[in-house]
């Protein structure tokens, strides 16, 4: 059985990393997957890849910062398909520093994506959900947003401010049919974290009790369950995928 048949999914940040594996798992599981990007190449070669192998996705280009590319894409699919049953606020970004040498310019950058962004997607979907009575919104933090990190105040804030909004919605719309929940990854082996020196990354790997990375795709399984009927009690809940490094 497919858990998430017919399910009308838009996961932001869909083009690559988590959210791509998030697109690719959801298809899977029988959700036509709405993918925004802002990388028209990645987003499309991403729905492309799905429809090949038989599911049903599509691409909008969509800029989070921007409240207007939300309320035409969101507003487009609704009027297309008469119900958007679930949001994955995956899109973020890092422009790390320490405070003394961070700059306003990377502390406004990291804020519109990881924080505004989210709250202007769910400000705008969550009222098409009401009308269904039905609704999962999942919000990827972190746990740095938990525990901080170093050099990352910037980040560790958005991750921080993503768990107070996820609670504090949870009790505004679980009365109304939508589940608001959270998930906290650790060191997870995303493109972008394969990138790094070597050494880097048996350091990190060393770090976790399991001894080892997180692969995107177990991050995508987690949301497919938070995202399905399975887990219809389940709401404001931060839960934590990393491999045991937070203990």
């Amino acid at each position: 059985m497919k858990n998430l048949e017919n399910k009308i999914a838009i996961i932001t940040g869909g083009g690559s990393g988590i959210g791509k594996a998030t697109a690719l798992k959801f298809a899977e599981q029988g959700a036509h997957v709405i993918i925004w990007d802002i990388s028209d190449d990645r987003g499309k070669e991403v729905a492309q890849q799905i429809n090949n192998n038989g599911g049903q996705a599509e691409f909008f280009h969509v800029d989070t910062t921007h409240k207007s590319h939300i309320e035409s894409a969101a507003q487009s699919i609704f009027n297309t398909y008469g119900h958007i049953d679930i949001l994955i606020n995956n899109a973020g970004i890092t422009k790390d520093a320490t405070l003394l040498k961070m700059t306003d310019e990377q502390w406004d950058q990291v804020i519109s994506v990881n924080l505004t962004g989210v709250y202007h997607c769910t400000r705008i979907i969550a009222p098409y959900m009401v009308q269904n009575n039905y609704g999962r919104i999942i919000n990827a933090s972190s746990v740095v947003g938990l525990f901080g990190n170093f050099g990352q105040t910037n980040y560790a804030a958005t991750k921080a401010g993503l768990i107070g909004m996820t609670q504090t919605l949870s009790k505004e719309l679980g009365r109304k049919g939508i589940t608001v929940n959270a998930v906290a990854p650790g060191f997870i082996a995303t493109e972008m974290i394969q990138l790094m020196p070597q050494d880097v990354l048996q350091s990190m790997e060393a770090k976790v009790p399991v001894k080892r990375l997180g692969r995107p795709e177990e991050v995508a399984s987690l949301y497919a369950f938070l995202a399905s009927d399975d887990a219809s009690y389940i709401n404001g809940a931060v839960i934590r995928i990393d491999g045991g490094i937070s203990l």
